[in-house]
């Protein structure tokens, strides 16, 4: 693992108290300007961020380095005060710990999307139409029954939610240099796990025949007729959060990927849901037991990659208006921001910087209102990477000592 020098000196310096800190996520909350029209913040009815905003710190973030979009994985340490490049997981762990799946050494883990593919194999739907949970498992149970394993490896497959699935493969001497299978295109056939770099690992053969085999099991399926396969990886040995800052943290996270990030960094998962009135309360309970929470809102990334700008907007506002009880329980420090940009326009993430919102002790007065992207170009907090937001929290909160004499 490359030196982090910079986490660990804000590691060597923390201390505890009592203060309280809460990361709100409202997950790739921000946004292009539509052709003009503004983003979706600045299009947004939002009172009580921008009356917060009028008191508060504002400024943009890098989830990773200029001009690299993140993954969610990724995204997320970066929040948690992780260096993104440094720790670097793939997303079958995270997706394992989402539904609290037990890996052990032996494991490789992927995250799978049930997807659906023409007669010439080409991608027509990434998500195969967003299937039910019960339709996953269904078909999840028609894959087992026919699967053939090569001898000496167990083959996992459980059910996330909607079209993700979880692959795990179990036996002695598997490697995670296994390329993913998910071209992130519609009018494209799916990648070969075996290519390029990957193509001395006989883990990647193994899977590439197993998904050979799952797709001609899949072959009379209308919707959901392939697989999609990313994240291949082991279960890393990382610092805790609680280690790392000295916090004691909880997450309050409905969706099963967030969940995972949360405890591969030891948080305790004390609620589960979706809703941004249910998560703001939840946040709120929390607060009176934890020095950190740490508080994900799903649905603004959601109808950015479904490319629905008013949707998305909705989905804001519904956080603008649950905020009052989370704001209730007076956090000492509040961070809202996002783990990455979702515009509409490009229906995926995106490498924009990141719009924060840090309510805090100690600040230059208030940046003022409203609480957008292009407001938090002047912000005090100034363009800085996701990793140093959870050190600038802790520094308001008075939980780093003096660096040196």
């Amino acid at each position: 693992m490359t030196h982090d020098s910079y986490g660990d000196l804000v590691s060597s310096l923390a201390i505890e108290n009592d203060k309280r800190i809460c990361l709100l996520v409202m997950d790739g909350v921000g946004d292009c300007d539509n052709d003009g029209k503004g983003t979706a913040l600045q299009q947004a009815r939002t009172p009580n961020l921008d009356t917060l905003a009028a008191t508060s710190a504002l400024g943009l973030s890098i989830p990773v380095d200029v001009g690299v979009t993140p993954g969610s994985g990724p995204g997320h340490l970066g929040l948690f005060g992780y260096e993104p490049t440094v720790y670097n997981v793939g997303r079958g762990v995270l997706s394992a710990l989402g539904i609290e799946f037990d890996l052990t050494p032996r494991d490789v883990a992927a995250r799978l999307n049930f997807c659906t593919i023409d007669a010439d194999g080409h991608v027509t739907d990434r998500r195969a139409g967003r299937i039910s949970d019960a339709e996953n498992k269904r078909i999840l149970a028609i894959i087992r029954q026919k699967l053939s394993p090569p001898a000496g490896v167990e083959v996992f497959l459980e059910t996330v939610a909607e079209y993700r699935a979880l692959l795990v493969l179990r036996g002695d001497g598997l490697d995670d240099n296994i390329g993913e299978t998910d071209p992130q295109a519609v009018g494209r056939p799916p990648l070969s796990p075996t290519r390029d770099a990957h193509a001395d690992s006989p883990t990647a053969k193994i899977v590439e025949d197993l998904i050979a085999q799952v797709r001609a099991i899949l072959a009379d399926e209308p919707q959901a007729n392939m697989i999609l396969a990313r994240g291949f990886a082991k279960f890393p040995n990382w610092p805790t959060f609680a280690e790392r800052w000295k916090l004691n943290p909880a997450a309050v996270a409905g969706y099963p990927m967030y969940r995972g990030v949360a405890r591969l960094v030891g948080m305790e998962i004390v609620a589960q849901p979706t809703t941004a009135a249910d998560i703001c309360a939840e946040a709120a309970k929390a607060l009176a037991h934890h020095t950190f929470v740490f508080a994900h809102f799903k649905y603004t990334d959601k109808t950015g990659e479904d490319g629905d700008l008013p949707a998305k907007i909705t989905r804001i506002e519904e956080m603008d208006a649950a905020l009052p009880s989370l704001l209730a329980a007076d956090p000492d420090v509040l961070l809202i921001t996002a783990d990455h940009c979702t515009p509409p326009s490009l229906k995926a993430h995106s490498w924009h910087t990141v719009p924060v919102l840090m309510k805090a002790p100690h600040l230059r007065g208030g940046d003022g209102a409203p609480f957008d992207e292009v407001h938090c170009r002047s912000g005090q907090i100034g363009t800085i990477y996701a990793k140093q937001l959870i050190p600038l929290a802790m520094a308001h909160a008075g939980k780093l000592e003096k660096f040196g004499a």
